[in-house]
């Protein structure tokens, strides 16, 4: 009987015709050879572990595995067209730096993160740029690869170089080739803390989607190198990051001297990336879209209709690997999760205030729609916080919208 729905009686609709004791049985059905209703069909199928309706997880274990398999997504290189024209490869041991290098994702470079430490590539990055197989960005020199830091030499691969003594150096020496590539400094600057990674995961996203960089500062002030970067940028707009607990009110004092500061950010990790996500410079007009436009800074996620990427906020280096989603597909900021099993309530009010999409009398093929994508294993994210984040961007009836799980 596996595989058949069998009604035992013809009569199920109207009980009463038929005496009013009719009885309907249902076989499990099977699938692929497994019985449904097991976690072994799930796992075959790939839901929910993968792939719900409105969600997308790239599930690896950690994030070097995480930004192959974002590459890939972003880059499948199965025919022409699908091939990166160039790869960055960040260090693992240089979380600053692997957030700055999201910035090269952005025009007109286009480059994918993947990830390595100071020895040979680790299997997943191999794998995946053997895969990508970069022809050579013409911006950049022809170079097929990027390499960020204290990453391996690779042979047979043209290669660009970026290198330095801290982290601060490095990331400034981001920031002028990507100056150099775009053909001009950004306006816009993002400042983060070096000693809070946490808080400067969302700006990995930003900068891949508008090429706008990411600087560095200190508890105690403003390094060298990226007081050089500024000063490189003419009088930006400073973004910084964060509340006064990450970046002191004396220290944007000090990046008062290299341009106009903004201080964007919230108390703990998941609410400052909620604040950033909804942030525009100039603000939005009560009454009117929000939306990013061109000479404007920030996501500007006040509406439905977008992707976003769910991280989690002990993973730093996750942003990085998952920047690419923020600057293709359906585009969005990264969003944070501070525990594994719980959607904070400053994202699910989030979610329920912006995201919700939902549709009238036109039905919801008439509809936007949203898209998140999760990123790492369930270690990272929970099924059931994936789950949820699947309900609350569900499209639905406008008269009928829930406002909660």
């Amino acid at each position: 009987m596996a595989g058949t729905l069998v009604l035992a009686t013809a009569c199920v609709a109207v009980l009463s015709a038929c005496g009013g004791s009719s009885t309907l049985v249902v076989t499990q059905p099977s699938i692929n050879g497994i019985q449904a209703g097991t976690s072994h069909a799930g796992q075959k199928l790939g839901f929910p572990s993968v792939a719900t309706k409105n969600t997308t997880r790239v599930g690896g274990g950690d994030p070097i595995a995480d930004a192959a398999g974002v590459a890939l997504a972003v880059y499948p290189a199965q025919g022409p067209g699908t091939h990166p024209a160039t790869v960055t490869i960040a260090p693992t041991d240089d979380w600053q730096a692997a957030l700055a290098s999201s910035v090269f994702m952005a025009a007109p470079l286009h480059a994918p993160v993947l990830l390595s430490g100071s020895g040979s590539l680790p299997s997943a990055t191999a794998d995946a740029l053997a895969t990508l197989a970069p022809y050579g960005s013409g911006a950049a020199g022809g170079a097929q690869v990027i390499r960020i830091g204290d990453t391996p030499r690779l042979k047979g691969k043209r290669t660009a170089s970026i290198a330095g003594s801290n982290p601060y150096s490095v990331t400034a020496g981001i920031d002028r080739l990507q100056s150099a590539v775009a053909g001009r400094a950004s306006p816009f600057v993002v400042v983060v803390s070096a000693d809070h990674p946490a808080y400067a995961m969302p700006a990995a996203g930003w900068a891949a989607e508008s090429g706008d960089p990411i600087l560095f500062v200190s508890s105690s002030g403003v390094p060298t190198a990226t007081r050089q970067a500024l000063l490189s940028h003419q009088h930006p707009r400073i973004y910084v990051l964060g509340p006064p607990s990450v970046i002191s009110a004396h220290v944007v004092a000090q990046l008062r001297h290299y341009g106009i500061v903004n201080r964007v950010g919230a108390q703990g990790p998941s609410a400052n990336s909620v604040t950033f996500a909804s942030y525009r410079d100039p603000p939005c007009v009560k009454g009117q879209p929000c939306a990013h436009v061109p000479g404007s800074f920030g996501w500007a996620m006040r509406s439905p209709g977008h992707g976003y990427v769910l991280l989690n906020a002990a993973r730093t280096l996750d942003a990085a690997a998952a920047a690419p989603l923020s600057a293709s597909g359906a585009y969005g900021p990264e969003l944070l999760i501070d525990s594994p099993s719980k959607l904070p309530s400053s994202l699910l009010n989030f979610f329920l205030n912006y995201a919700v999409p939902g549709y009238a009398q036109e039905g919801p093929t008439a509809a936007v729609y949203d898209h998140g994508w999760v990123i790492g294993n369930t270690n990272a994210v929970s099924l059931a916080v994936q789950s949820e984040l699947d309900y609350v961007l569900e499209v639905r009836p406008v008269s009928t919208t829930a406002k909660g799980p």
